[in-house]
């Protein structure tokens, strides 16, 4: 029985949702067409850059082969794309991000400008003179700061204090120009009477630190240069220039105030004399918050110290110094010996003793009563006296004697 044709099952479809059509063949061509436009302008991107050599090992990358600031021409993020945006202080802004925000006590701009050249250590932490304007222990040694003005940046205020610098120094732009009228001899002269005087008496001139060189104001009075230390004129009153200095340091170089205290005998009532010994400030070497050291020139401190007014020669200056480093040493010896003396007292008690309350010395060994000892009488024999009938006893030590009755 041959079978007859039945109804297909019913397809099931979701409520809403059609099959898929097929695609045409035109469809599938234009898909084809779109994928190999999208391949081929791929290729010619790679094409265009520039290929890099082959790495080689233990070389590092170059920065452009990791750089992620290329950003291509149709990117949508704005963030990246825009320019770099700068604060009033100079730094780069970052992207804006809502998601990450600072924290309110840092995002103040005291923290943000705050000045660590101006931080000391008070053994409690590290302050500031903003911190604590009133405390004088913060500024020891040192006058008080000047402030940065609110209207300007540390990078403005920074070159505010370097220009400040530099013309207190009278460097840089500010170093007095050179002139002609100052170069004539005899226009500045500051040892006319020394050189008048030589010449009426007929002997040589020596000048006016004894070194036969003439001061004129403004012309190095070793190789009569115009480009002198106009710092060294301001303070010391004499022209030199930088070569100078550093071809002659037996006469131009600097003394501290301990050296010329200690190597040429003064006293600090001299040093401190500005109009007798003029000395330089720096800031101390060792600690910032200690009292400025000061420098002295030794062509200066050497015509003090070797003139009338004060030791009159080298000779006389080394004899007192000799003189003083005998006192110096006898002294020293003293205070050895008296240490010695003591020391041996103490670590020798019954020598001393010995030697203080013996008579003979005794020998070593021997008990040696001291001052506050009790004594302890050391009886001898007993011996009946024969008138009296009393027993009588006699110390070995001290000699004393005693009488008892026996009954």
């Amino acid at each position: 029985m041959s079978e007859r044709p039945s109804t297909p099952p019913r397809a099931t479809r979701s409520a809403g949702k059609l099959p898929p059509n097929p695609l045409t063949p035109e469809q599938i061509r234009r898909m084809e067409e779109a994928r190999l436009k999208a391949k081929a302008a791929a290729q010619a991107a790679q094409s265009a850059k520039p290929t890099a050599p082959p790495p080689v090992a233990g070389t590092k990358r170059a920065f452009s082969s990791i750089n992620s600031s290329n950003t291509p021409a149709n990117s949508r993020n704005a963030a990246t794309a825009s320019p770099a945006k700068h604060d009033q202080n100079g730094f780069t802004q970052p992207p804006s991000n809502d998601l990450i925000q600072p924290a309110k006590n840092f995002g103040r701009s005291e923290y943000i400008e705050y000045d660590f050249s101006k931080m000391m250590d008070t053994k409690g932490g590290f302050l500031s003179t903003t911190d604590d304007p009133h405390n004088r222990a913060m500024r020891s040694g040192r006058g008080r700061e000047e402030e940065k003005p609110e209207n300007m940046t540390l990078a403005e205020w920074e070159r505010e204090r370097i220009r400040r610098k530099l013309r207190e120094n009278r460097l840089g732009p500010y170093e007095p120009g050179i002139s002609i009228l100052d170069a004539v001899d005899g226009k500045y002269e500051e040892d006319d009477a020394l050189l008048a005087a030589a010449e009426a008496d007929g002997v040589e001139f020596k000048g006016k630190y004894g070194d036969g060189k003439r001061d004129v104001k403004g012309k190095c009075r070793e190789c009569n240069s115009l480009e002198i230390d106009h710092k060294w004129q301001d303070v010391f009153f004499i022209s030199v220039c930088g070569a100078c200095k550093d071809k002659l340091p037996d006469k131009y170089s600097l003394l501290t105030k301990t050296e010329a205290r200690e190597d040429y005998l003064l006293t600090d009532p001299e040093l401190k004399d500005p109009d007798l010994l003029p000395h330089l400030e720096r800031p101390n070497p060792h600690k910032t918050n200690w009292n400025n050291m000061q420098l002295f020139l030794r062509l200066q401190v050497e015509h003090y110290a070797f003139s009338a007014a004060k030791w009159g020669s080298p000779e006389a200056l080394d004899v007192e110094y000799e003189k003083r480093q005998k006192i110096a040493k006898e002294r020293k010896e003293k205070k050895f010996r008296t240490k010695l003396n003591d020391l041996k007292k103490r670590t020798r008690v019954e020598a001393y003793k010995r030697q203080r309350l013996g008579d003979g010395g005794g020998e070593f060994g021997d008990r040696i009563r001291g001052f506050g000892d009790r004594h302890e009488h050391e009886w001898g024999r007993s011996v009946v006296d024969g008138e009296t009938g009393m027993t009588r006893k006699r110390c070995e030590e001290c000699g004393m004697e005693v009488e008892e009755l026996e009954f």
